[in-house]
C-alpha cells in the first residue's frame, strides 16, 4: 500500500446499501454502531486527539459530510478539523448530529482504557471502521511510546487499506429476480427501557472452548451462535410452543472475501437464520441444525451474489434513478417499515481480529456494539481477539431471559462464560 496521502475527491455518490441510511434515520433508530478497542493503560485524551487528526487526512471514507441532491443523497469532502475527541458520557450508539460535529458522521470518545469508535452506517459496514479505529489505536500508541514510533515509522499500516471502491457496482452482473422473504415473524416485546437508555452485556468466552462445543455438534461458531441464540428465543419466548410466525435473525455477511475486494465503503449482504417452530418436540441440537442448514444455503457465492445484484439492479435502473429523491425516500421507507415486521434480531460477526505484533501487548480485548432498530430490541454482535471471543447483547427492553439462556445452554456444553454489563439492568 502507498503511503502517500490520498488526493481529497470533492464529492462522492453513496454506495448501494448507504442509500438507505439517510431515509430512515432519527433520534430513535440512529443506524449508528460501535466498535471499541481496550488497551493496558488509561487513554490520554490529548494524544488521542493528535492521533486522530494525524490518521484522519488518510480516509476518505470518513472525510465526507452528508448533502441532498435533487436524485439522491451523496457526499461532499469535509475540509473542517477532526471532530473533538470526548470522554463518554452517554449510552452507546446514540444518533450522530453532523451540526454539532463538524459535519462528520462518526464521533471518537473515550472511557478510562477504551477508545469508542462510533459511526453512522452510511459511511462504512464494520469491516471498513475496524481498519480506522486500527490505524486510529496504532497512531495513538505510537504517540504514548515513541519507541514504537521508532521502530515502525510514523505511518500507517502495510496490510490497512484506503480503498474507496463502490465493490456492489463493480460486482453488479446482472438484473436479479426478487429474493428476500417477507413473511412475517416473531417480534421480541417487553417492557420499554427509557429513552435514549441502552442495556449492555458482554459476555466473554474462550475461543478454544467453543470451537470445542461447536465441533460436537459438527457446527461452526458462528452456526452455533446463531443457534444458541435462536434457541433461547424458542425456549423463553415462545415457551417451547409452536408458532405461526418464524424466529428470523438478519445475519450481516461480509462480501470482500467473495468478490476479491479491500474497500473501506459497505459492501456486505443480508441473509436470515430462519427457523419456524411447527411442533413442540423440539431439542436444542434440533433447532442447531435446522440454523446451520439454514445459513449453508444461503452463504455461497453464488446466492450472494444473486443478492447483491438484487440490490443494486434497483439503483441502476434507468426510470427509478430519475425519481426525484424526495420520491425515492417515501418509497424506500415503506418498503423498509414492511420489511421490519420480516425479523426479528440481528446478529452480527466481525470474525477474529489481527494486529500487527508490534502493538499486541498494548492492546487487551475489542468490543462491538448494535443500536436497535424499530421492532428490534434486541440485537447480537460478536468479536474476537487472541484467544477471547465477545458476544454483546445490546437490549431496549428490561427482560433479560433470552440472553440468561443463551449464556446458560453454553455454559451446559461446558463453556466458561464472564459476564459483564454496562449496569443498566440494575437501574
Amino acid at each position: 500500500m502507498s503511503k502517500r496521502l490520498n488526493k481529497t475527491i470533492k464529492w462522492d455518490k453513496l454506495d448501494n446499501t448507504a442509500n438507505l441510511f439517510p431515509v430512515i434515520v432519527s433520534e430513535n433508530v440512529s443506524n449508528v454502531y460501535r466498535i471499541s478497542v481496550t488497551l493496558t493503560e488509561d487513554i490520554d485524551a490529548e494524544l488521542l486527539q493528535k492521533a486522530l487528526d494525524k490518521i484522519l487526512p488518510f480516509f476518505d471514507v470518513f472525510n465526507h459530510k452528508l448533502k441532498n441532491g435533487i436524485f439522491w443523497y451523496y457526499f461532499e469532502a469535509n475540509e473542517r478539523p477532526a471532530p473533538r475527541v470526548m470522554p463518554e458520557d452517554t449510552y452507546p450508539c446514540l444518533y450522530i448530529n453532523p451540526y454539532t460535529n463538524n459535519e462528520y458522521l462518526f464521533r471518537v470518545t473515550y472511557y478510562q482504557k477504551r477508545i469508542n469508535l462510533e459511526v453512522f452506517h452510511v459511511l462504512t459496514d464494520g469491516n471498513g471502521a475496524l481498519i480506522f479505529l486500527k490505524e486510529l489505536t496504532y497512531q495513538y500508541l505510537r504517540y504514548k511510546y515513541p519507541e514504537l514510533a521508532e521502530k515502525a515509522g510514523n505511518t500507517l499500516n502495510a496490510d490497512s487499506s484506503l480503498d474507496i471502491e463502490d465493490s456492489y457496482k463493480k460486482n453488479y452482473i446482472r438484473p436479479a429476480k426478487r429474493s428476500y422473504k417477507t413473511e412475517k415473524a416473531v417480534i421480541l416485546k417487553g417492557e420499554k427501557l427509557p429513552f435514549n437508555h441502552f442495556a449492555i452485556l458482554h459476555g466473554y468466552i474462550p475461543v478454544s472452548e467453543i470451537k470445542q462445543a461447536a465441533a460436537k455438534y459438527g457446527v461452526t461458531i458462528n452456526q452455533y451462535l446463531l443457534g444458541t441464540f435462536t434457541w433461547a428465543i424458542y425456549k423463553e419466548y415462545l415457551k417451547g410452543q409452536p408458532s405461526k410466525r418464524p424466529i428470523s435473525t438478519v445475519v450481516p455477511v461480509n462480501l470482500r472475501p467473495y468478490f476479491n475486494s479491500n474497500t473501506t465503503k459497505n459492501f456486505f449482504a443480508v441473509v436470515s437464520a430462519y427457523f419456524k417452530p411447527e411442533k413442540d418436540t423440539y431439542t436444542f441440537e434440533d433447532v442447531l441444525h435446522i440454523i446451520a442448514d439454514s445459513l449453508k444455503e444461503q452463504i455461497n457465492k453464488e446466492n450472494l451474489e444473486k443478492l447483491l445484484s438484487y440490490n443494486v439492479s434497483n439503483e441502476v435502473n434507468f426510470i427509478i434513478r430519475a425519481v426525484p429523491r424526495v420520491f425515492k425516500s417515501i418509497a424506500m421507507r415503506r418498503i423498509y417499515k414492511a420489511s421490519l415486521k420480516a425479523n426479528t434480531s440481528t446478529i452480527t460477526n466481525l470474525g477474529v481480529v489481527s494486529v500487527d505484533d508490534m502493538y499486541k501487548e498494548y492492546i487487551d480485548r475489542f468490543h462491538v456494539v448494535l443500536s436497535m432498530s424499530k421492532g428490534q430490541f434486541i440485537k447480537g454482535s460478536v468479536i474476537s481477539y487472541k484467544d477471547t471471543l465477545v458476544f454483546t447483547f445490546s437490549s431496549a427492553i428490561r427482560e433479560t431471559f433470552i440472553q440468561k439462556e443463551f449464556f446458560r445452554q453454553m455454559v451446559r456444553d461446558g463453556i466458561h462464560v464472564s459476564i459483564e454489563s454496562n449496569g443498566v439492568y440494575y437501574e
